[in-house]
């Protein structure tokens, strides 16, 4: 093996002794398969006949149970409505090793809650058809929003990092960012936001995707030299010590301070088998990666491995630590 296997192997092997907070939106993500089994007489649509529903954690809840598997201590300040969906996501949480002690009920909110229905004939793969989301308005109780700040203060009291994993549904609130920018000097905090990561300045570090970043710039990126250049820029808008734009069967691109940028080619098989949720993976590796004493470059790699193993699995997924073992012992790259 190369010295830098040999390494991310070291990085790894810590993993084990870390603790990590996650704050954000948890998403209760529902997998409803059926078979088609004919066409309405009422109208041109399948008639799926159902086979099973599955409920698997998501967003904030997906990033917690990855960490889990990867074998770190992990508690999730989140909230979730008193409802079907919500019991099932803490007792899924629950089973799979992440602390939900700050995961908090609230009589007036509903889970968030995405469907996706996949449909197929009887011997065919199931291919997803349409999704359909079960939404709540952003939290204003005073209440919830004081337990959510007052659990966070006491959950980073003895963490080695923290993840903000922000879907834009109303966990993580200014006097949560304000507060993780306090203590982001002695421990690393990293942002994964869909909607309103120019808002959250101060941090750490980020893991954008490149449609992400086009939506920031409001243009489609057109060349390597324009990425970076887009990267760079918003990077020291966000003044952040190193971006990590992920850029699918093309790879990675880390950005950090004093050094040129970094491409890394992405690991595995060139066609993806289900992406949803590969971006919860990236940054929970690349976060315990950090929190184990990793350089940028060196959790950017691990995360890479991690992003390449878990979007060849269906559905909402995770990656363990053996299996990324594994991926690096077995990889030319």
């Amino acid at each position: 093996m190369t010295p830098l296997q040999n390494r991310l192997l070291e990085i790894l092997g810590r993993f084990p002794d870390k603790k990590l907070v996650i704050v954000g939106d948890s998403i209760a993500d529902r997998f409803l398969y059926g078979s088609i089994s004919r066409v309405s007489r009422e109208a041109p649509v399948f008639i799926l006949r159902h086979e099973q529903t599955e409920t698997v954690p998501g967003g904030a809840a997906n990033s917690a149970v990855n960490l889990a598997s990867l074998g770190a201590q992990v508690s999730l300040v989140s909230v979730v409505g008193n409802d079907q969906a919500g019991s099932e996501l803490r007792t899924k949480l629950d089973a799979l090793g992440v602390d939900t002690g700050s995961l908090l009920t609230a009589e007036n909110l509903q889970t968030t809650t995405k469907v996706r229905i996949l449909a197929g004939h009887a011997h065919s793969n199931r291919q997803q058809v349409i999704r359909i989301d079960y939404e709540d308005s952003p939290i204003t109780d005073g209440d919830v929003r004081a337990r959510l700040l007052s659990e966070l203060k006491s959950r980073t009291a003895d963490a080695n990092a923290v993840i903000v994993s922000d879907y834009n549904y109303g966990v993580v609130g200014d006097a949560e960012v304000e507060f993780l920018r306090t203590i982001r000097k002695s421990m690393p905090v990293l942002v994964d936001s869909r909607f309103r990561l120019t808002g959250l300045t101060g941090l750490t570090a980020a893991t954008p995707n490149e449609d992400e970043l086009e939506q920031i710039i409001k243009e489609p990126i057109g060349s390597l030299e324009h990425l970076e250049a887009s990267a760079t820029k918003l990077k020291k808008q966000l003044q952040y010590q190193a971006l990590l734009v992920t850029r699918g069967p093309r790879g990675m691109m880390l950005l950090e301070q004093d050094a040129p940028p970094l491409h890394i080619d992405a690991v595995g098989a060139a066609q993806p088998v289900d992406v949803t949720g590969a971006g919860d993976t990236v940054i929970a590796t690349f976060a315990l990666a950090l929190a184990s004493g990793a350089s940028f470059s060196e959790a950017a790699r691990l995360a890479n491995y991690a992003g390449g193993l878990v979007v060849m699995k269906r559905g909402t997924a995770s990656v363990t630590r053996s299996e990324l073992e594994h991926s690096i012992i077995n990889s030319e790259n």
